[in-house]
C-alpha cells in the first residue's frame, strides 16, 4: 500500500455546509489536556471507514501549544473497530495527517475522505486497532495553525490518544504514532515529547514517512534561489505562521514580486483561490522568496532550526521512509535529521527508496514493523548498520 495525501493539500470540506450535528455521548469524565469536550456523529464519513467502524466521531479536546504552553481547543476524528477487544483493550493508532493548509476550515474531520487519510484510517481499522487522527491546533478550531511547528503538533498528537481512549473505553494504553510528511514531523515530535508528556500512556513507536523534519535547510534554499515549486509553498506557509508566533518578524524581508502580491491567495486551501496555487507557485523567481539581508536570513536560519528534528532523545523506536526524488523535503535533508538522532542514540529503522518522491514511499514494510512493536519484540536499528 502506498501512502496518499502526504503532501500539500487543496482542501475540500464536505461536512462545512451542514448547520445541525448529532451529538455522541462522552462515556466519561475527564480534565487536563487530552480531555473531549464535546464530541459528534460523521454521518458522511467514507463508507469505506463506516463498514469498518463501530465508533466514528469528530471530537473537540484540549491540549497544549507548543508556542507559549497554553491550553488549547483541538478538533480531531477517533474511529474504534468493530467487535470485541483484545486482552489489554485495543491498540491505538494516532495517525498524524500531511499538509492540508493553514486555515480554520482545512481539518481533515471536515471532509468526509478525512483529505487523503481515510484509506490509511481504513486498513488500521481493518487490523484492529483505534484510530486516533488529529487535525492540529488551529485546523477546525478557532485560533492560528502554527504550520511545522513540532511540540504543538507533536502534544496535539498525543493528547488526541487520550481523546480516544476517553471515547472508547476498551482501549489499551498502548499506543503507536504514524504519520506523513507534515504528519511525519508531528509523529516523531511526539515520540520525542512522550517520555514527559506522554505520561500514564506507552507509547510502543513512531512511523514517519516522508518527514518534513530538516527545515533549516529552506532557509539557505531561500537564499540562493533553489526552491522547487513544493518547497515554495512550504515556506510561503511557514512564514504567515511565524508572523503569528513572533510579531516582529517582517514579512517584506522574505516575499516580494508574485509571493507578495498572491499572499492570500497562497494561504487558501479551499474554494476557487486554492485552485491557482499551483499555477503562482510556479511564476515565482529566485528573488521572490530571497531574504533581503544577511541578518533576515540569520533570523529565519535561527527559527526554522528550532522547528527541525531532531530535539531530544526519542522515546520509542523509530521508523522513518523517504524517497530520493523528494520535492518538498531533498533526501540529503532528511539524511542529516536521521543521522542527527542516531547520534542521540535514538534506535532508528530506515526505508530509502531513491526512485520515490513525497508521499510515495510503500508503507507495506511498516506495517510488520509497527505489528512487532506493539508485540514487544526488538525493534531493528540502521544506526548500528556500517
Amino acid at each position: 500500500m502506498v501512502i496518499a495525501g502526504c503532501g500539500v493539500g487543496s482542501g475540500h470540506s464536505d461536512d462545512a455546509g451542514r448547520t445541525s450535528e448529532t451529538t455522541v455521548p462522552i462515556p466519561s469524565d475527564a480534565t487536563g489536556p487530552g480531555a473531549v469536550l464535546r464530541a459528534v456523529e460523521m454521518p458522511t464519513i467514507d463508507r469505506r471507514i463506516a463498514k469498518l467502524a463501530a465508533l466514528t466521531a469528530r471530537v473537540t479536546y484540549l491540549s497544549t501549544s507548543g508556542v507559549d504552553g497554553s491550553i488549547t481547543e483541538v478538533t480531531g476524528s477517533v474511529f474504534a473497530p468493530q467487535g470485541h477487544a483484545p486482552d489489554g483493550g485495543w491498540p491505538v493508532i494516532a495517525l498524524a495527517h500531511g499538509t492540508t493548509g493553514i486555515q480554520q476550515e482545512c481539518a481533515p474531520s471536515k471532509d468526509s475522505q478525512l483529505l487523503g487519510s481515510s484509506l490509511l484510517v481504513g486498513e488500521f481499522l481493518r487490523r484492529g486497532y483505534v484510530v486516533a487522527v488529529p487535525d492540529y491546533q488551529g485546523l477546525g478550531a478557532p485560533g492560528y495553525h502554527p504550520y511545522l511547528d513540532p511540540t504543538t503538533a507533536g502534544y496535539n498528537v498525543i493528547d488526541a490518544v487520550r481523546a480516544a481512549r476517553q471515547m472508547i473505553p476498551d482501549t489499551s494504553d498502548r499506543w503507536l504514532g504514524f504519520g506523513y510528511s507534515q504528519g511525519g514531523q508531528a509523529s516523531w515530535a511526539a515520540n520525542e515529547l512522550a517520555r514527559e508528556y506522554g505520561r500514564g500512556l506507552n507509547l510502543v513507536g513512531t512511523v514517519a514517512m516522508s518527514p518534513l523534519a530538516n527545515l533549516r535547510a529552506l532557509a539557505d534554499a531561500a537564499a540562493t534561489g533553489t526552491l522547487t515549486n513544493d518547497q515554495v509553498l512550504v515556506l510561503q506557509w511557514v512564514l504567515a505562521t511565524l508572523e503569528k508566533s513572533h510579531p516582529g518578524l517582517d514579512l517584506d524581508e522574505y516575499r516580494r514580486g508574485v509571493v507578495a502580491q498572491n499572499w492570500d491567495v497562497q494561504l487558501s486551501c479551499s474554494g476557487p483561490t486554492a485552485e491557482t496555487r499551483a499555477q503562482i507557485a510556479g511564476t515565482v523567481t529566485a528573488d521572490d522568496l530571497r531574504p533581503a539581508t544577511p541578518e533576515a536570513l540569520g533570523r529565519l536560519r535561527d527559527l526554522l532550526e528550532a522547528m527541525s528534528l531532531p530535539k531530544s532523545v526519542a522515546t520509542a523506536p523509530l521508523l522513518i521512509g523517504y524517497g530520493g526524488t523528494d520535492s518538498f523535503m531533498r533526501p540529503e535533508w532528511t539524511a542529516r535529521a536521521i543521522a542527527g538522532a542516531c547520534d542521540r542514540g535514538d534506535t532508528v529503522a530506515v526505508i530509502f527508496d531513491p526512485a520515490k518522491g513525497h508521499g510515495e514511499i510503500d508503507m507495506g514494510p511498516a506495517i510488520p514493523w509497527i505489528e512487532a512493536q506493539f508485540a514487544g519484540q526488538p525493534a531493528p536499528n540502521s544506526c548500528e548498520q556500517p
